[in-house]
């Protein structure tokens, strides 16, 4: 399977305004094809780090036939922001010039609201499997990163992902480990049909997926880290670590059906 994860790059045109209910203080934004975006700055919160976790989590959800808003690379110029007033903004301006990550904007769309809205068996199993994968520590009661849009779930915000980034060395104990926040996700108790979702992502994830993932991070995310100055043995530890994390799901799918037993 020649699986592409080849992102567009787009310029970023004009800031519009915060979007200050993420605590990474994204922003809605215009770029220079004409479309709005959700852009995630590499100067914010966990950096690079967050956007490596971003592009990783929203392409594999994607690949297993989630809805997410198209990614894509954004260039925000030396000269942007200059004449921003507000001066936490001019500092996260300054500190994200280069390369970015943002969202396509649902316009209309709506936060996900458990209790209006529950979700299928099926769609909650899927999602919950995902965040086990990924060690999504997000998507709980309190901060859903999700949103309703033309009747449809869609999948927003992986940038707390993938928690052996901020433990470089212990990489193999977070793939193979015990996942216990998964008793807080928010679609638990409605995931009823996690053994028979296990088998089928089994099927739909592979090396030489990861390999391809992978292989489409930026260079300058990867080494701002400064884990290694090593590129390949960088890529190699993110491959490595998703061919472990599926070598353990029938482990993890069964953590998190014990999670939900002691919920319903």
């Amino acid at each position: 399977m020649n699986q592409s994860f080849k992102l567009r790059t787009v310029n970023v045109t004009r800031y519009i305004l915060p979007l200050r209910e993420g605590g990474s203080l994204p922003a809605l934004a215009d770029a220079d094809d004409g479309f709005k975006y959700v852009l995630k700055f590499r100067g914010a919160g966990q950096r690079e780090k967050a956007l490596i976790s971003e592009f990783l989590g929203g392409e594999i959800a994607r690949l297993l036939g989630l809805n997410v808003p198209e990614l894509v690379f954004a260039n925000l110029d030396p000269a942007f922001g200059r004449s921003e007033g507000d001066e936490e903004i001019q500092d996260l301006l300054k500190g994200s010039q280069g390369l970015n990550l943002a969202l396509h904007f649902l316009s209309g769309a709506i936060n996900y609201d458990p209790i209006a809205k529950p979700v299928d068996p099926l769609l909650a199993s899927k999602i919950v499997w995902l965040d086990m994968f990924i060690t999504n520590v997000d998507r709980t009661f309190r901060n859903t990163n999700m949103l309703m849009w033309n009747r449809e779930l869609w999948l927003i915000d992986h940038g707390a992902a993938f928690l052996f980034q901020h433990a470089w060395t212990n990489w193999k104990r977070n793939a193979t480990g015990p996942f216990p926040i998964i008793q807080n996700h928010v679609l638990l108790p409605q995931a009823s049909l996690l053994e028979g979702v296990n088998e089928e992502f089994k099927q739909k994830l592979n090396n030489e997926i990861f390999g391809n993932l992978v292989a489409e991070l930026p260079d300058e995310w990867l080494l701002a880290g400064r884990d290694s100055d090593d590129i390949q043995e960088l890529r190699q530890v993110y491959a490595d670590f998703l061919s472990l994390r599926l070598s353990y799901s029938d482990q993890f799918t069964k953590e998190a059906q014990d999670a939900r037993e002691t919920l319903i």
